[in-house]
Formats: structure tokens, sequence, C-alpha cells
């Protein structure tokens, strides 16, 4: 039933959730919308692993409780809510980043970016491709390894210490943990695209070993803090209960 709501009476059914308490026939109505969405994510799964041929992981539907605290938290309709349902794909560093987005535009028509990269939320950087099938809108977060890495340790910090973390809350010293961490990690991906267009340029390979050498350093540097990341976020998971 929820499936065949009219937009107006999705919405209408957000502000109810967002003004007072929940009532049952409410999050009746709003479990079904929500896992109204599951055909067109396995349509948008599908359609990566098989032309892309991407892996990823994801979601099919946002919880209920994760949807009434976001119609709380932001001032958004619900029938505009992006992520909803949503897949994930992490790749190696920003090049590939890059043509992966470019893909999934051509492979999705009528898709839109929103690049989280320059203007980062609350540190978190990404790109997410908003993909729209038959109504629904499914979002395609597109990662480097390194986001990745902060984006999961800005969520262990969420689970264990305090869940506003990933929303600009929580203690001042995580809060500017995350907000260097999310600076350097921009600063090296910047560095490594200087790198890689400079050696493009070296048409006539003068200067290709020094390349390789930088390129190798700031492989080691993003290795280095991806492991230390990875180790954080173990001593974090330890901490839980």
């Amino acid at each position: 039933m929820a499936a065949k709501l009219s937009k107006t009476q999705i919405d209408r059914l957000g502000d109810r959730l967002r003004e007072g308490s929940p009532t049952e026939p409410d999050l009746r109505l709003l479990d079904g919308y929500r896992r109204s969405f599951g055909e067109a994510y396995e349509t948008v799964v599908r359609t990566i692993r098989e032309q892309l041929h991407v892996e990823l992981t994801g979601r099919p539907a946002k919880s209920t409780s994760s949807l009434i605290e976001k119609l709380h938290r932001e001032s958004i309709r619900l029938s505009q809510v992006q992520d909803i349902a949503g897949c994930r794909v992490v790749v190696a560093d920003v090049a590939e980043q890059e043509q992966v987005v470019v893909s999934l535009v051509s492979v999705f028509s009528g898709a839109s970016v929103v690049d989280r990269r320059a203007n980062p939320n609350y540190g978190y950087r990404a790109v997410h491709v908003i993909a729209q099938i038959t109504g629904k809108l499914i979002e395609i977060q597109v990662r480097s390894l390194l986001q990745h890495s902060w984006a999961e340790f800005s969520e262990k910090c969420s689970d264990v210490v305090d869940p506003s973390i990933k929303y600009g809350g929580g203690p001042d010293v995580i809060r500017q943990a995350l907000a260097s961490i999310s600076t350097g990690i921009a600063s090296i991906e910047a560095s490594e695209g200087e790198i890689a267009q400079a050696q493009a340029q070296d048409v006539n390979g003068k200067y290709q070993k020094s390349f390789q050498y930088l390129r190798e350093r700031m492989l080691s540097m993003k290795k280095a803090l991806a492991d230390d990341l990875s180790k954080v976020i173990s001593w974090l998971e330890s901490q839980k209960g």
C-alpha cells in the first residue's frame, strides 16, 4: 500500500513523524515505503555488477528509526531523502574514483552527482551518484580507500563514544582529530593527483624515475595511514560494551 502513496502523502507522513511521537499506523506506512525501494535497489546493484564489473556493498533500505532520526535532524521532505536505499563502491584512489563516477553517470541516465570532497560534511569526503529508478532515488557512494577508512573511523567513534560525532557533535578532541585526518587525506590525494598529472605531461620520459619514486612514496604514506586507522578502529571495537 505504501508504495502507491502520492508524493504529497509521503511528505505528510514525514511531517507527522517529525512533529510528534510516531503512531503504529504511520510506522507501518513508513516501513512499507522504505521497503518499496527494494526492486529499484536490486536494479542498481545488478546494473553496476553486470555493466561496470565493480564490486560493491549495499543496504536495500534504511531502518525506520534511522529515517525518523534523519527527519528530526534535517529539514528535508521524506520524498526527497536520497539514501533510503543505497550501495557503496570503494576504489584505490581519486583517479579511479573519477572514472567510476563518469561510468555511473553514463549508465544511469539522469543521475545527479553530489561531490563532498571540496566541501566535506563534518570531514566526510566522497562522491555520491544519485540514480533514479522508477521514481525511486538510490544513492551510490563512491569512496577512495582513504576516504573509506576515514568514514569507518568516524562511524566507529560514533558507535563507541557518541552517536552525534557523525553530525558534528561529540567531544572536541575527537572532532578535531577527525577534521585533521580528513584534511590530511585531502592533501595526500591532491598531491597524488598532481604527481600523476605532471608524470603524464613528461612526454619524453625524462623524469619518469623521479615520478615513480614519488608515487611509491605516496602509496607508502597512504598504506601507513590506512593501517593506523584500521588499528584505531580495532581498538575502538574492543572498547564496546
